[in-house]
């Protein structure tokens, strides 16, 4: 049974950016509660890499709305239009994908997405099925009833085109091959990012083309990283990964700030608006403390994508390790062997550089980022900052060390001589 639509409109209309039109999103909701008929509501991925990050989780949140609100949702792989590359945003064309990179990054991304969505009621589709069917009357057909000027008042081709950069003719169609997903699809509603609404709204004009009721459009804001400026991108690493340990997620979310703390209520979690709200202004007030609405935050995130007991299991290790300043109980001890020749000469007691220890657990990409670190007090071993770059351990017993690398990260090890 689905609920009246005034409350369906307040539920979906929470993290959107626009709703083209609005209008027609209320007939269409009014119509499917009269006739008991859900809406087909679609949204489209190009699995371009193996991993998908909270980041990509803004547009899977708002399919779980519409699956709570009983709709059927399409989480549509393009396995087709992936071969041709999203030229939005792009300054070029994308290096093309091979088809085994793509089949191999869509089968992660089916076990993924069901940490937000119902396994039960989501559609996975795929493209190829369509676009890989049509024929090259079909094709020609298609580009005929969209006009090159129209394509090129898109930002990112005009934008190439006034600079005398290349555009290729392929990069052209995907506009094309992602709206006649829609027509395949006789979708009634496209959810995509703010960079995805010249795509998403060529796809109401060729559903028109086709004698099809124009899908509504909702576009979702692209998600600030960690650092509360860029995109979250896991080439920026400002990140995080939806398949990271509990403890990693837990900590990452704890280290945002404030004002970020409320974006993400607002698009990684189901918190009413209205709470958020009221959250803000408790906070105004000082009648709340903003670190407990970010631990209740990162536990909820954990939950979302580790499950219940991981999330209460980061929630203890986060406050022993931070509150408690403790470290956490289940590290691993790693073992370095140093061979006995060329320690203890001259009667010195055999030592091991600090950084050459680090550099064989690969905690430093180099020496140079490992000096960095210690110069900026970010290195701890046994509960005190590490100061000196040529800092050296004594190993002429074998004894448990503790080293703690920023705010987050801790190694647990143990050098042996051999021999």
């Amino acid at each position: 049974m689905f609920k009246p639509v005034n409350e369906q409109m307040e539920y979906l209309r929470k993290g959107c950016v626009e709703i083209i039109q609005e209008e027609e999103l209320k007939a269409k909701l009014e119509r499917s509660l009269k006739t008991g008929r859900p809406l087909r509501v679609k949204a489209g991925f190009d699995p371009t890499a193996p991993d998908i990050h909270v980041g990509h989780t803004v547009l899977l949140r708002k399919m779980k709305h519409f699956q709570d609100l009983g709709h059927d949702v399409i989480f549509l792989i393009g396995d087709f239009t992936g071969l041709i590359g999203d030229p939005s945003g792009r300054s070029a064309a994308r290096p093309a994908m091979t088809r085994g990179e793509i089949a191999k990054n869509a089968e992660t991304y089916k076990t993924q997405i069901f940490k937000i969505l119902s396994p039960e009621t989501t559609i996975v589709d795929f493209n190829s099925r369509w676009l890989g069917a049509l024929s090259s009357f079909d094709i020609i057909n298609l580009t005929a009833k969209y006009t090159v000027a129209r394509i090129l008042e898109r930002d990112d081709f005009s934008k190439r085109f006034r600079e005398g950069l290349p555009i290729s003719v392929h990069e052209l169609l995907y506009p094309l091959m992602q709206a006649y997903d829609s027509v395949a699809l006789a979708a009634d509603i496209e959810l995509g990012g703010t960079d995805q609404k010249f795509n998403l709204l060529v796809g109401r004009e060729i559903q028109r083309e086709f004698k099809q009721e124009p899908q509504v459009v909702m576009t979702m804001p692209l998600l600030e990283g960690l650092d509360g400026v860029e995109k979250m991108s896991k080439s920026l690493g400002n990140y995080i990964g939806i398949t990271e340990p509990a403890g990693e997620i837990f900590g990452k979310i704890m280290s945002i700030s404030d004002p970020l703390m409320f974006r993400y209520f607002e698009l990684l979690t189901d918190v009413p608006a209205r709470q958020i709200a009221e959250w803000k202004s408790e906070i105004r007030d000082a009648r709340i403390n903003p670190r407990d609405l970010k631990v209740d935050l990162a536990k909820q995130i954990v939950r979302d994508f580790c499950g219940a007991a991981e999330a209460e299991r980061a929630v203890a290790d986060f406050e022993r390790i931070f509150k408690h300043k403790e470290i956490p109980t289940d590290l691993d001890t790693i073992e370095i062997l140093e061979k006995a020749a060329g320690t203890g000469q001259g009667g010195r007691k055999p030592s091991k550089p600090l950084i050459d220890i680090m550099m064989e657990m690969n905690i430093f990409p180099s020496r140079g980022e490992a000096k960095r670190v210690i110069q900026q007090g970010g290195v701890y071993l046994d509960g005190e900052r590490v100061s000196d770059i040529s800092r050296e351990l004594d190993i002429a017993r074998p004894e448990e060390h503790v080293l703690k690398v920023g705010k987050r990260k801790f190694y647990k090890f143990i050098v042996r001589i051999s021999g």
